[in-house]
């Protein structure tokens, strides 16, 4: 009896071993593997058909999360599900901290997405009549964009202190046509633009919705070095993991010629190359 439990002891100190080197085996390639939250269009087809590649090469395997929305991306890193995201703006990220308390750090700049004013009713900007209505989105960071752009547009005359639906309707100095401004979330600019005379939306969505093409956008935003750094979408990650191996890994990869070549020739202006630096 004594050697059958010796022997039985042998074999699962065998079995154990065995499980442990094929566990083993598996971590290398887990480590490999870097975990990105996104939006579809473009960042989603920027790490797929550009990033992914030069990534392969080297050793990586990317996996690319695609969401509809600017909050899960945020919940989902906070939670440990990605490595880094990538879809946002250093203003929504700093207001999404101190709204939740949270440290998310901004890495690297990709590029920049203008917003346009597009219409599915008028064709030209300058027939936008008083009392229109005119959406934009409804966070913080891009809501203020929208209406910055409308005021440097000549739509809406600057205004101190916050600027919203609510401090500009009904305020005729600031707002002398009557528009209506209405807040939306940005992902429902396009679906509402035939219920509005004319919609700001963020250059993902647009382009997620086809309007370039089908609705050219009749004003497009404009850049200096100031707003540059301000509208740049940015690789984006946890407090702490801002040196990994992954992480440089994936900042080496997306800044890459390659990348900057694939949104040259792919956007043609509709999304601009922008690898700064956070400040």
């Amino acid at each position: 009896m004594k050697k059958i439990v010796t022997l039985l002891f042998v074999l699962l100190l065998l079995c154990a071993c065995g499980n442990g080197g094929s566990g083993s085996g598996d971590t290398p390639e887990e480590d490999k593997t870097i975990t990105v939250g996104v939006n579809p269009v473009p960042h989603a087809e920027i790490l797929e058909k550009a990033v992914k590649p030069v990534l392969e090469a080297q050793g990586w395997k990317l996996e690319v999360v695609v969401y509809q929305d600017y909050v899960l991306p945020n919940e989902n890193l906070v939670a440990g599900e990605l490595d880094a995201n990538y879809f946002q703006t250093l203003g929504y990220m700093n207001g999404q901290n101190e709204s939740h308390g949270w440290t998310l750090t901004a890495i690297k700049g990709v590029h920049i997405e203008p917003m346009g004013l597009y219409s599915e009713k008028y064709t030209s900007a300058a027939d936008i009549p008083d009392g229109a209505y005119i959406s934009v989105p409804n966070d913080e960071d891009n809501r203020t964009r929208a209406l910055e752009f409308l005021i440097a547009n000549g739509f809406l005359n600057p205004v101190e202190g916050e600027l919203s639906g609510d401090t500009l309707n009904g305020n005729a100095e600031a707002n002398p046509h009557g528009y209506l401004i209405v807040e939306l979330e940005a992902a429902q600019l396009p679906l509402a633009l035939a219920d509005v005379d004319a919609s700001v939306i963020n250059g993902n969505y647009a382009l997620g919705a086809g309007l370039p093409a089908t609705h050219p956008a009749l004003l497009v935003e404009s850049f200096d070095a100031e707003t540059t750094i301000r509208r740049t979408n940015f690789i984006v990650v946890l407090e702490g993991n801002e040196k990994s191996e992954k992480i440089q890994a994936l900042v080496d990869a997306i800044t890459s010629d390659a990348v900057a070549k694939y949104i040259e020739d792919t956007y043609k202006g509709a999304v601009i190359t922008s690898f700064v630096d956070p400040q």
